[in-house]
């Protein structure tokens, strides 16, 4: 998807998952938030944890998944490392990436840890 369609599945598909997030007991700190490296879709708290979160939109789970690359994490964590310059224990925070996607009927799959730093 491009343009505008894609732009507004994209936050369509960041809804979904913040509101799953919130069920499970997490509160989402941010949305879209950017830093100088570059945008991560929502940063949630899970207790003492900073989650940072990746939406993936696609057809399907295996999809979406795909989607996710090397070089988008990279600039994920750098991103993260950013975020984590305002919190009182800075780099020493606990954190978490997660890749949340969403195939095209809305359900949600969340891997959990689905990266780290390089």
């Amino acid at each position: 998807m491009t343009g505008s369609l894609g732009y507004h599945a994209g936050v369509a598909a960041e809804e979904i998952v913040a509101t799953d997030y919130t069920r499970r007991a997490h509160r989402i700190a941010a949305r879209r938030w950017r830093g100088k490296a570059g945008e991560i879709d929502l940063v949630a708290r899970d207790g003492e944890t900073v989650v940072f979160i990746e939406v993936k939109k696609s057809r399907d789970f295996a999809t979406a998944a795909r989607r996710l690359g090397r070089r988008q994490m990279n600039r994920i964590c750098a991103s993260a490392s950013e975020f984590l310059a305002d919190e009182p224990r800075g780099q020493l925070t606990d954190v978490r990436f997660d890749l949340a996607m969403v195939n095209d009927v809305g359900a949600v799959k969340v891997l959990e840890n689905a990266f780290m730093e390089a």
